[in-house]
This record gives structure tokens, sequence and C-alpha cells, in this order.
């Protein structure tokens, strides 16, 4: 029953769209109408700038940290964790409330893995770090931290339920990345310091 709760809990706090609130707080375009049509940070900033970019970046990462935070205080087994996990996240990408459009992913991941522990967290966001002030890509920077997620869980905690979780969750963001992996091949993928754009441009 509690297991059945904390993945329900959390899958409902991933649909909530952090992106969509946000700018219609702040009186901004729907993001999925907008730029890229995507509803994650990256889009609230080219169409609301870095304040509402900023807000919807925390907003989505608690969405994933917090119910994996809440169910790893509760000393769940490794099985109920990575449902948890797996549930915020699929909750982002297709959330209940929100006709089941979200965004990519990769900020309540990140969340998700702060939950499960700082020091995994701490590595991925460190790899992504380093890739994107080298190569001035996020979503480059993006994908390869995120494919290395199995093996950093793995270095910190021997549990093959969070490893594949993991797992499944990399080969979901690629999936969700497809358009950005076109533009990676043809070379036409934007850079970091060019992602405030005008709206309507990707």
């Amino acid at each position: 029953m509690t297991a059945s709760i904390l993945i329900t809990a959390a899958y409902l706090l991933g649909s909530l769209s952090s992106a969509i609130i946000v700018c219609r707080l702040m009186g901004l375009p729907d993001p999925r109408t907008q730029g890229s049509n995507n509803p994650g940070a990256t889009n609230v900033l080219r169409i609301g700038g870095k304040k509402a970019a900023a807000i919807t970046l925390i907003g989505d990462s608690l969405k994933g940290f917090i119910p994996v935070l809440i169910a790893n205080l509760m000393a769940v087994e490794p099985l109920v964790l990575a449902g948890v996990a797996l549930a915020a996240f699929l909750g982002h990408l297709y959330p209940l409330f929100f006709g089941f459009k979200g965004g990519k992913g990769v900020a309540t991941a990140l969340g998700v893995q702060f939950g499960i522990g700082w020091e995994i967290g701490g590595t991925i966001a460190l790899i992504w770090l380093f890739i994107a002030k080298g190569l001035k890509i996020s979503s480059l920077a993006a994908l390869i931290s995120m494919a290395l997620a199995p093996v950093v869980v793995w270095y910190f905690w021997h549990a093959p339920e969070l490893i594949t979780m993991h797992a499944i969750m990399s080969v979901i963001l690629f999936w969700r990345h497809r358009s950005n992996i076109q533009k990676l091949l043809e070379g036409s993928e934007g850079k970091i310091n060019n992602e405030q754009e005008p709206a309507g441009k990707e």
C-alpha cells in the first residue's frame, strides 16, 4: 500500500508542468505553442528570459527530488525507490494534467538523482557542467551525462533496480531528444550562449 501511494504521488507531482504554470503566472505565451514547443526550461528561456527559466528549472528538479527523497528517507526497498523515481520522471514527460504532453526530462531526472544521493546527483551535474562549459551545447551535455548516469549509480550504489531504472530513463531521454540528436548530426544545434532567441526559433 505504501509503495502504491508513493509511486502514485510521485507521478502526480511530476505531472505538474512547471513551464506551463510559470508561463501562465508570469503572463507569458504557452511554451507548447512557442519556440521549440517544448514545455521545459530551455524553451521558457527563449520566450520569457532567465528568471522564468530559472524558476521552471527549479520546479522541474524539485518534482523529481522531493518524492524520491521522501521515499529514500523512509528507507523503502530499492525496487520501490526506483518505481518512485521513474514515476516522477514519467509524470514530467507525460503529465496527466496537461494532455500527457510534457518536457524532455533532464531537470527532473537530475532531481531524481539528487534525491537518491547527493554524490550521485552531484557527479552527474558536474559531468553536465564540464561538457556544457567545454562544448557550449546543452543538449549534448545532457545526453552524455544521462548516458553515464547508470555507471555513476553503479559506482556509488550497487542496486540493480536503480541501475536498470537509470538505464530506462537514459533510453527515454535519448528518444525525447531525437530532434536534438538530428541537429547535432547536422551541426545545427544551438549553442548555450545563443539559447535566448526570439520566440519562434529553435
